[in-house]
């Protein structure tokens, strides 16, 4: 009686210790029986043969064996029968355990949800989402200020290069015209080069002086060459 109570939560027994008392329980009806079986079994083999000994020297104990195998074998048949309601059983209340732990689980799980969405909504969620939108426009509008300041002074720089370069190429093209030897508007940067005489050419030159007139030029192209790198 004390075991068939603590099946029902009986003997103090915690209801969560019910299932796994029960399904022991079960297991320990399931090795007796499986004990039993293999007695019965037993039981018919040894009355079989003493039939088939005694077949012709005595029928009646033969006979007699036989009615008896008869009567192992129904019990046998009982006991197999026994045998397969416990394993049904066995597996009705693991299934209904796992499906009890798994309710059990599914509802902490909704529990921890609603715990979490406590204090979240879909207006503070939006509200929260277009405040990042905006310190994020904000944060692009003074990235972009700054770096157009930077490029303002950059751009500053690079006009003041470019009207001082102007002026220099002007004072070149000032010495050029008062040497005589190169036109004005002459943009290549000569600041570097030897001023050339004002006097004529003759028309006729000598060997040498032609030689010495294209030294000279060869020395301006490669001043000139080094000016423009």
């Amino acid at each position: 009686m004390s075991g068939w109570g603590a099946w029902f939560g009986g003997g103090g027994q915690r209801s969560s210790d019910t299932p796994k008392n029960a399904i022991l329980q079960l297991r320990s009806t399931m090795d007796m029986l499986s004990k039993r079986e293999k007695h019965l079994k037993n039981q018919m083999d040894e009355q079989d043969s003493i039939a088939r000994r005694n077949v012709n020297a005595n029928k009646a104990l033969a006979k007699a064996a036989l009615r008896r195998k008869k009567n192992f074998e129904h019990t046998l048949e009982q006991t197999s029968a026994q045998m397969m309601t416990v394993e049904r059983e066995i597996a009705s209340i693991e299934t209904a355990n796992i499906n009890k732990e798994t309710f059990v689980a599914m509802t902490n799980a909704s529990k921890a949800m609603k715990q979490i969405h406590g204090n979240l909504n879909i207006d503070r969620v939006d509200a929260t989402m277009e405040d990042l939108r905006e310190q994020h426009a904000i944060g692009e509008e003074i990235a972009q200020t700054l770096t157009t300041g930077a490029q303002a002074d950059a751009l500053d720089e690079d006009d003041l290069n470019e009207e001082l370069e102007s002026m220099q190429q002007e004072q070149l093209d000032e010495r050029m015209v008062g040497a005589g030897k190169v036109p004005v508007g002459d943009k290549i940067d000569r600041e570097r080069l030897p001023s050339m005489p004002s006097a004529p050419v003759s028309a006729t030159k000598s060997r040498q002086e032609q030689e010495e007139d294209l030294d000279e030029e060869e020395e301006l192209k490669k001043l000139q060459a080094e000016m423009a790198m």
